[in-house]
Order: structure tokens, then C-alpha cells, then sequence
């Protein structure tokens, strides 16, 4: 065995490693040599808008005494669109009895008025016609755009005029009854809907 030719050998196959630990290092640094740069930008703020219908007055549009078959009484509501994107509308209403459903018994009829009194002028654009106060209602509060649904853009506000009437042939069966009613008016966004 020719020990120089193993020590040859082996001085050879060291100098390659070394070579290649040198060319790995080089790699490794040229690679990590790059020049780099970052931008932000700041800032960035996102708002939601508001849906929010507020009605004038917000309470007792009617507390009628006394009344008699035959009677009519008026009231005037102001309905608003207070927040900041475009709205649409619809009421219902709900009532409590007395053993004599009386709900059942007087009419509601409601018109958007441009301006004067109701009680004076009862005319403008048919809102609700005339239908017993226990169904009164218009529009539909379900989402999506529904037939008699009311639309106010932002800022906008329109004047309701509500005339209730205990029909001429309401008989004696109603004497002393007594309904209460809550009319609720339910809003939505218009955008992408």
C-alpha cells in the first residue's frame, strides 16, 4: 500500500471540502447583501353610517275623549331620516282591547301632506287608505324593499297626516269602549339592499 498516494488523497479530498465550505460561505453572504426599503401608510380609517328615523311627536298623537259614531279626529306626524344614508320605511301598529274591540271599530286613513294642517285639509297622496285601526299598516318592516314601504334620504322628512273615525253606524255595543295604540315605524338601509 502506497501511503503516500493515501495522504495525497487525503490532502486532495480536504482541499475540496474546505473549497466548497469557502464557496457556500461566499454564497451565503452575497445573498444576505441585498439592499432593502419599506412605505406605510397611516392611517386608514373606516366610518359605518347610521340608519335612525325619528317621529314628531314621539308620543300621543291621539287621546281622544267622548267620541261619537260619526266623529272624525286628525293628527300630524312628522317622520325624519336622522342618520347619514338613505332609508326606507314602513308602520304597523298594534292595539289593546277591551272586551269590545273597539280597534276593530274605528277606521285609520293616512296621507303624506306637503304642508298646513290635517284637520283643515285632509288631502295629499294616500299613505294607508282607510281600514280598521287594529290592521293600520303600511309598507312591510320584513328587510328588502317591499310595495308601500315609505324612502327618505338623508336629512329629509315628510309630514303624515292620520285621520281616525268611528263609523256613522257604530252602534250601542260600543258605548264606554276603550282601545290604546302603539304605531311603530321600522327603518332600513337602501345601499345594497
Amino acid at each position: 500500500m502506497d501511503l503516500s498516494n493515501l495522504a495525497h488523497k487525503r490532502l486532495l479530498l480536504i482541499g475540496l471540502l474546505a473549497l466548497a465550505i469557502t464557496s457556500i460561505s461566499a454564497a451565503t453572504m452575497f445573498s444576505m447583501a441585498l439592499l432593502t426599503d419599506n412605505a406605510t401608510v397611516d392611517d386608514n380609517t373606516f366610518t359605518t353610517g347610521t340608519i335612525d328615523i325619528s317621529t314628531t311627536p314621539a308620543t300621543a298623537l291621539f287621546n281622544v275623549s267622548g267620541m261619537m259614531p260619526g266623529d272624525s279626529v286628525y293628527g300630524q306626524l312628522n317622520v325624519a331620516n336622522s342618520g347619514t344614508g338613505q332609508l326606507r320605511y314602513a308602520m304597523t301598529s298594534s292595539s289593546t282591547d277591551d272586551s269590545q274591540h273597539l280597534a276593530d271599530q274605528v277606521t285609520l286613513e293616512i296621507r303624506q301632506k306637503a304642508a298646513g294642517t290635517c284637520a283643515s285639509d285632509f288631502t295629499g297622496t294616500v299613505v294607508m287608505p282607510s281600514t280598521a285601526l287594529s290592521g293600520a299598516a303600511f309598507g312591510d318592516p320584513a328587510t328588502g324593499s317591499d310595495t308601500g314601504d315609505r324612502v327618505l334620504n338623508t336629512s329629509a322628512s315628510e309630514n303624515l297626516c292620520f285621520k281616525a273615525s268611528l263609523p256613522g253606524s257604530t252602534d250601542d255595543s260600543y258605548q264606554g269602549a276603550t282601545t290604546t295604540t302603539t304605531f311603530t315605524f321600522s327603518a332600513e338601509q337602501t345601499a345594497n339592499n
